[in-house]
């Protein structure tokens, strides 16, 4: 019934949904209008612009991570998606549609498992110009994620990026320790 590659999105993130079928169609949406393919390294970037189960359709079906640096979280909570090659610049910004998922008709409230069903095949069939806008552009991206050296927090002891440490009077503190700080000191 489903695509073998949505199958595999389902099994990396636990369950079929909404919102990762809506992060498979985002993907496939990209990667038929500009070609993209899965990334082995940083040459592909993905911006998301939500924290949803969407994000990890991204991360399966693109190579896109926190850990390569090629994954970059923006907490708008919108379903919107910027997918662009590093070496080019080409990119494509996949929006979802205002109105494009409503809720399907004749269904009460306790049918959920099943609205959240019939949802996911409405949004895995809908011609995507009814599901997506979609915007070439060209961006400008961050460089290669970088190895930094780590320095100790003089408050916990533990071991913090070098560009993540709050220096003051001399000693440097992790992020959380000096909000502490701050907040002892207010």
């Amino acid at each position: 019934m489903y695509p073998e590659d949505y199958k595999e999105s389902i099994a990396f993130h636990g369950h079929s949904c909404p919102g990762l079928a809506i992060g498979y169609r985002a993907v496939k949406t990209a990667m038929g209008k500009a070609g993209f393919r899965k990334a082995e390294d940083e040459e592909l970037i993905a911006i998301v612009e939500n924290k949803s189960c969407s994000v990890d359709a991204v991360q399966f079906l693109l190579g896109c991570t926190f850990g390569k640096g090629n994954l970059i979280f923006k907490d708008h909570g919108k379903q919107v998606f910027t997918f662009a090659e590093r070496t080019s610049g080409k990119a494509v910004r996949v929006s979802l549609r205002p109105g494009s998922l409503d809720a399907p008709k004749g269904l009460s409230e306790g049918d959920e498992q099943e609205m959240r069903k019939r949802m996911v095949e409405r949004i895995l069939s809908m011609p995507e110009e009814e599901l997506f806008t979609v915007e070439h552009l060209r961006v400008d991206l961050p460089g290669k994620a970088q190895i930094r050296a780590s320095v100790v927090c003089d408050l916990c002891g533990e071991t913090t990026m070098e560009t993540k440490i709050v220096e003051r009077e001399g000693k440097v503190y992790c992020i959380p320790c000096a909000n502490r700080l701050s907040e002892k000191g207010s």
